[in-house]
């Protein structure tokens, strides 16, 4: 009797961290973004700074291949101090962090955008720069 009583709570345990790990697997997972729907949102937020050509910088650098790119990693864009510094490797996720807020990821970046905070255009205009290698 005494090991089913243990078993019990075992199983409760586990039973709860499985539904924890679940709950925060929705409440952080990106939502799935429309590459067309971030084309739109690309030529709206994007295009007057950043090109998705390969090696065509504007004001901003290119974002052809920046998922999975390293930061300030262009060789013929000026990137600001601050960006030099960053030293990430720019993930989906880290992405989304900076369009959301550039200054609050950021500060002294040169960047003049104030971020998009609508999280489906921001998953859109990730999707769709995906697209982009």
């Amino acid at each position: 009797m005494k090991h089913q009583g243990f078993l019990v709570r075992v199983l409760h345990l586990q039973l709860a961290v499985l539904m924890s790990s679940m709950y925060i697997g929705m409440v952080h997972a990106a939502p799935a973004g429309d590459p067309e729907a971030g084309s739109d949102v690309f030529a709206s937020e994007c295009s007057d700074c950043h090109s998705v050509r390969k090696g065509k910088n504007k004001k901003g650098p290119s974002l052809f291949g920046v998922i999975g790119r390293h930061s300030a990693s262009i060789p013929d864009y000026k990137y600001s101090d601050a960006m030099k510094s960053l030293n990430v490797v720019w993930t989906a996720k880290k992405i989304d962090a900076y369009i959301t807020k550039p200054k609050g990821v950021v500060p002294g970046g040169k960047m003049k955008y104030d971020g998009l905070a609508d999280a489906k255009s921001r998953a859109d205009l990730l999707s769709y720069l995906a697209t982009k290698k």
